[in-house]
């Protein structure tokens, strides 16, 4: 276990284990080390990757010193200077991995940082909509950056989790269960994760500034609309493939993924 110290005074836990090419690994929404799918995915990576496995700002081990989150700008540029602490902790060199908003920011970090720091980015399941799903994200943005403005973390965190599937049944299961009260302390972060996606449109005019491979995936069961937006950032990007991964929705298993990383990253 290690910290490393982000521009704005910041803490950032992470691990940095393995062999080989270094590669950071970017959480999507509500997730961190240990309550997420990335442990797994870096256990599978580590016996030809070196990994980075860190808690996002305001998750897990990791502080936050910024106080408004949901000012949205602000907010992408205080994580992508926390991924440039993390590459210069890995050695100043390291590939990205981001999983599903977690893929948006790790994309518009790879512009920021330059190839020479970042010189690969996979992503998986991106959440970028079509037309026809934006006005139900607008409103979701809208109702969600006004419940946390209003300190009502319930909300926000009940919005998400309607946004990606939950029926009411099951959030309301979670509210009784023993780890809502864990849940509810990381709901200001899914500001970060907001302003990651900006519009939730394909990033046409930032893909089209990323000079290193990327490598878009998504799953063979997932909806429609995630491997749309997995297809989108490898059309838009320069140098940019899709590939499925056979049997897998959203929650993708670590065993099935890690063998498509592997092929990019480690060669």
């Amino acid at each position: 276990m290690s910290t490393v110290t982000s521009s704005d005074g910041t803490s950032l836990e992470y691990e940095i284990a393995g062999d080989g090419p270094a590669v950071i690994l970017v959480d999507g929404a509500m997730c961190f080390r240990d309550a997420g799918p990335m442990r797994p995915i870096a256990d599978a990576l580590r016996g030809r990757l070196t990994v980075v496995l860190y808690d996002r700002r305001g998750r897990g081990g990791s502080s936050d010193a910024l106080a408004d989150p949901s000012a949205r700008a602000d907010a992408v540029a205080r994580e992508i200077d926390d991924l440039s602490a993390l590459v210069e902790a890995a050695g100043g060199t390291a590939a990205l991995f981001g999983m599903s908003s977690g893929g948006a920011l790790a994309l518009a970090s790879a512009v920021a940082l330059g190839p020479d720091r970042v010189p690969r980015v996979a992503v998986y399941e991106p959440p970028y909509l079509p037309d026809p799903m934006l006005p139900s994200a607008q409103a979701y943005t809208h109702d969600l950056l006004a419940a946390l403005a209003s300190g009502d973390r319930a909300a926000a965190v009940e919005l998400f989790l309607r946004r990606v599937g939950v029926p009411e049944a099951g959030i309301e299961g979670m509210r009784r269960s023993p780890g809502w009260d864990a849940t509810l302390a990381l709901a200001p972060t899914l500001a970060y994760d907001d302003a990651a996606m900006g519009d939730s449109l394909v990033p046409d005019d930032l893909l089209q500034a990323l000079t290193v491979p990327v490598l878009a995936l998504a799953g063979e069961q997932t909806p429609d609309f995630l491997r749309l937006g997995a297809e989108g950032v490898a059309t838009g990007a320069q140098d940019g493939s899709v590939e499925v991964v056979a049997g897998q929705t959203h929650d993708v298993a670590a065993d099935a993924l890690a063998p498509h990383l592997l092929r990019f990253l480690a060669g």
